[in-house]
């Protein structure tokens, strides 16, 4: 069963523009599925190749002026990072013809940290991220990047109604595979499981040679259960038998490969108090309860941890509800060396958006408090907002909303 992606729209009007359109993301994230259904949406004739194929990678490699021979535009070619080589025959074909989507590729690797693409197609090719389902696909609510604006959150209210604790949590401990989500595969544990054997070590092996299998494991884990908080290469090292360079590297691959990604603390040179270390999320919250060895979404929802798993679905929501519409997140946390923090702050139009995010049905507005550290900024705050499982929209005041998490 195809699930509808809210980027479908987005890479439609891509490819009437750039002769070249690359998306990246994490394996088995829905990428190749998407592009197939939008081939026959398109209705051109579109060569697709992929190069998990050896032979096709060896080629492609080794004779790019063939490949492309045998696979003329407009093509789609699958898991691109594996021959960079291409890129530079992307480039000549694209300054001879100038032809609006000639060209369709997907990555396993984010395109910043993907070698030899910036150099050959900067300019050229439009950037896409796609990470797993987000909640607005998986219960068909209405699309867009996540806003403050009351009013288009009473209308999305409208639409959504309320969400409880529990069915949020069995979002999160579900999280958003397509494969789990369309019941293409019913044992979890054994999806992820094979997951992490096959996809993950493989290609942590392409991108940093051999691993033990054993302590990769212990390490992911160990990040696993650091999620929403500061990163702490020292804790996660010792917890795997590893050393800290390793660590980095691995975190670095993890990035790489979209498993995980950062907020930065927010800063600037009127708050010159703040702390430096970025804070660490997952894009999928079911591969983090799997991970922490949670059994069922009761128990995480009522287990130790159930904080910082919520934190982590909802600014992973909040990521992915900008990347679907082919917008850049401005997102950061604020914390300053007296450990004042705010969980998220968003940035945009010349203001900050500071926002709590708290497992409580009943949120107190001394939560909103915090906020005031932020007036020193330079940009004007905008407004502030209590995340929360607050059955409804509401408002502290007119500077402060209580908004529910089932609508972001």
């Amino acid at each position: 069963m195809y699930i509808k992606r809210n980027m479908e729209h987005v890479f439609l009007s891509l490819n009437q523009q750039y002769p070249a359109i690359l998306i990246t993301g994490p394996r088995q994230v829905g990428k190749t599925t998407m592009l197939q259904e939008l081939i026959r949406i398109e209705g051109r004739s579109r060569h697709y190749v992929s190069l998990d194929d050896l032979n096709e990678r060896s080629l492609a490699k080794s004779d790019p002026a063939m490949f492309f021979q045998l696979h003329k535009p407009p093509v789609f070619i699958d898991e691109v990072q594996y021959a960079p080589e291409l890129f530079t025959y992307i480039k000549m074909s694209i300054d001879q013809n100038h032809k609006a989507g000639d060209f369709w590729m997907t990555g396993s690797q984010l395109f910043k940290l993907m070698s030899g693409v910036q150099e050959s197609l900067a300019g050229r090719v439009a950037l896409l991220h796609l990470s797993t389902l987000s909640q607005q696909e998986i219960y068909h609510q209405p699309e867009g990047a996540f806003t403050l604006d009351f009013e288009v959150l009473y209308e999305r209210q409208k639409r959504i109604g309320s969400v409880s604790t529990p069915q949020i949590f069995n979002r999160i401990f579900r999280g958003g595979m397509p494969a789990l989500v369309s019941k293409r595969y019913e044992d979890r544990n054994i999806f992820y499981s094979s997951y992490i054997n096959t996809y993950l070590e493989r290609d942590v092996r392409d991108l940093s040679g051999s691993i033990d299998s054993l302590k990769f494991l212990r390490f992911i884990t160990a990040v696993a259960a650091r999620t929403s908080q500061m990163v702490n290469y020292k804790g996660i090292s010792d917890d795997c038998d590893i050393d800290q360079i390793t660590a980095k590297n691995w975190l670095r691959i993890l990035e790489t490969l979209g498993i995980i990604f950062y907020l930065h603390p927010y800063s600037n040179n009127v708050l010159k108090r703040t702390v430096k270390t970025p804070k660490l999320y997952f894009y999928d919250t079911g591969l983090v309860c799997y991970l922490t060895k949670w059994s069922s979404a009761e128990t995480a929802m009522n287990g130790a941890s159930n904080g910082a798993l919520l934190e982590n679905y909802a600014v992973s929501e909040i990521q992915k509800s900008f990347q679907n519409e082919g917008r850049e997140s401005f997102l950061y946390y604020y914390r300053d060396k007296d450990a004042k923090e705010i969980d998220l702050i968003m940035e945009g139009d010349g203001k900050l958006y500071p926002i709590e995010i708290k497992k409580t049905a009943t949120p107190l507005k001394r939560m909103t408090q915090k906020f005031s550290v932020i007036n020193k900024s330079p940009f004007q705050r905008g407004t502030g907002a209590v995340l929360c499982m607050a059955e409804k929209l509401g408002a502290f005041d007119s500077e402060n909303l209580i908004i529910p998490i089932g609508l972001i």
